[in-house]
């Protein structure tokens, strides 16, 4: 995967979802009572508890039903002379170390310290737990892998937040930070040989050893370690799809979710090492002194893998097809890598992953994913589209293609203008048709379940520049599905509304029931490896008769084969 937005960053510069903004950093949600007990803590005492992990003791705060442990190390060093390399084992400390405040996000370009967290740093690993309490009462745990691509992000960004899903629903949730980009992901197999056979896939390593954390800590937490869900959202739904096929973390986890980041097939060794090269000849390096690149100061490395974006093709132009599922990404760029070890296969491709074949998966998107990324290129032409540019821009993405694809959307969508094809086409490349392959492989395996949906929740905020609604835009579906969508009129920032500009108006009643439906779906699956929600409709598991598919809103519903006409015509392209 290619797309190197950061999504925080992004949402608070638009303010996307105004009316239905849906950043929440308080705790409206319905709470636990702080009653229920600390037992198997070390120590309660004036706002803090204490729990010992196999490290050594951390503190972390108490509060209105609900603890919080950030920043919490969950393996060792990587960097010096363990750049590039799994991590080392991780030091236990004496004392009680506090975990009060958010860690170091990874390295990455156009990124310093930004809201509660500090700047980015080369050791990153480390977690965050919000956890109704530290009893031992075996919760289920919800880990989460953060989006930003393989390249951006972080495990504390405040729209992210997993206390009110924790304190709602009575779950244990998890998130990381984890290497990114050039230090994550730079392969150096042929260079390094045996030293840095497990180079290329540094970055889901580390999400790996948070899961091995979680196993050998959690419970001391409130939370289950034999009942782990893992999710994500763009890069995290890629990262996540890395993990289902990953053998060695397969002992950590027992059901996933994919959301908007069909990861089904990732970067080739031959494409890994052709991007080293690259790297190697924007630093100068020879090949054959490879190794200074431990050397190389951190920010220098930052600075090369920016300049290398600088010359990457966008998000849907991966190997040239539709996003994920024809051909390969493009060297230059930084994702796993198909080893043959860590990730033996890709990840669903030409196949659903036999590791993961009894543990039943959620797939799906939102319904106007690249409303996001056209806003955030402000490429305000295409909400003033003609069937003439329509049909040039689809030239120039599907080539041959283009007339077969228009003319499914055109029959399967009367009325629509040429914009809302052209979102309804790059949505299906970026996702959609992606996410409908998961589902069709995991289906195919004959294992466990899999639930298909399309978060259609839709802001009618107006896209900067434009008279387009941003809709179910990429990323809208965070705050829902971490129930943190309240009555709070801030932005999604968490900041107040930009001097002379307009506040934005209070979530609605119809917004925070689509987040009760959606955390409370998502809760359920990982409690019991199957979605449900109070009042809404059974979830039925998709199959390839029905394809039932649920819509997530305020008022939910499932619809089978949604877009029939348009599926079918993506399949002919697919197998051209």
């Amino acid at each position: 995967m290619n797309d190197r937005h950061d999504e925080a960053e992004t949402m608070r510069r638009f303010n996307f979802f105004s009316r239905r903004s849906f950043l929440a950093t308080g705790a409206s949600a319905l709470a636990l009572t702080a009653a229920r007990g600390y037992a198997q803590a070390d120590s309660v005492s004036h706002g803090f508890v204490e729990v010992r992990t196999t490290a050594g003791r951390v503190r972390g705060a108490w509060a209105n039903g609900l603890s919080t442990f950030k920043g919490i190390p969950y393996a060792g060093s990587v960097s010096g002379q363990n750049r590039f390399k799994t991590a080392a084992a991780l030091q236990p400390w004496r004392g009680v170390r506090d975990a009060l405040e958010l860690g170091p996000p990874s390295l990455q370009p156009g990124r310093g310290a930004r809201g509660k967290e500090p700047a980015p740093a080369e050791d990153c690993l480390v977690l965050n737990i919000w956890t109704p309490a530290a009893d031992n009462r075996r919760r289920p745990v919800m880990f989460y892998s953060h989006g930003g691509g393989f390249t951006t992000g972080s495990g504390g960004s405040a729209y992210q937040d997993g206390g009110n899903l924790a304190r709602t629903w009575d779950v244990v949730v998890v998130a990381t930070n984890h290497r990114l980009g050039l230090f994550g992901y730079l392969y150096l197999g042929d260079l390094g040989g045996e030293e840095y056979a497990t180079s290329g896939n540094q970055g889901v390593e580390d999400i790996r050893d948070g899961l091995r954390w979680v196993k050998d800590n959690i419970a001391a937490f409130g939370g289950n370690p034999d009942n782990v869900m893992i999710f994500g959202e763009s890069g995290g739904g890629g990262k996540t799809s890395c993990l289902y096929a990953m053998p060695s973390a397969a002992p950590y986890f027992n059901k996933a979710s994919i959301e908007s980041g069909p990861g089904i097939r990732m970067y080739p060794r031959e494409s890994a090492a052709e991007t080293t090269l690259m790297v190697l000849q924007e630093l100068g390096i020879q090949k054959a002194d490879w190794r200074k690149l431990l050397d190389v100061p951190a920010e220098t490395l930052v600075e090369t893998q920016a300049a290398m974006g600088k010359k990457m093709s966008g998000p849907l132009t991966q190997g040239g097809g539709v996003r994920g599922m024809t051909g390969n990404p493009t060297p230059g760029g930084f994702g796993p890598v198909v080893d043959g070890h860590i990730l033996p296969n890709h990840p669903f491709d030409p196949v659903a992953p036999a590791v993961s074949k009894n543990k039943p998966l959620i797939v799906g998107y939102n319904h106007d994913e690249m409303n996001f990324f056209f806003a955030q290129a402000h490429a305000t032409d295409v909400y003033s589209m003609t069937n003439e540019q329509l049909m040039e821009r689809l030239q120039k993405d599907l080539g041959a293609n283009a007339t077969s694809i228009a003319d499914a959307y055109r029959a399967s969508r009367p009325g629509a203008t040429p914009t809302d094809l052209y979102v309804a086409i790059a949505t299906a490349r970026f996702a959609g048709v992606g996410e409908t392959t998961i589902a069709e492989r995991k289906y195919a395996q004959g294992g466990a379940s899999v639930y298909s949906y399309i978060f259609t929740h839709g802001s009618d905020r107006l896209i900067p520049g434009t008279q387009h609604t941003m809709g179910a835009a990429h990323a809208a579906e965070i705050a829902y599905k971490f129930n943190n969508v309240t009555r709070s009129s801030a932005p999604p920032s968490g900041g107040p509304p930009q001097a002379g500009g307009p506040a934005a108006p209070t979530a609605s009643d119809a917004d925070i029931q689509a987040a009760h439906n959606m955390s409370e779906f998502w809760s359920t699956f990982a409690r019991t490896g199957r979605p449900a929600a109070t009042g809404q409709p059974v979830w039925p598991a998709f199959d390839i008769a029905k394809r039932a598919t649920m819509l997530i809103d305020t008022e939910c519903k499932v619809v089978n084969d949604p877009g029939s006409l348009e599926r079918r015509a993506w399949a002919k392209v697919a197998t051209a």
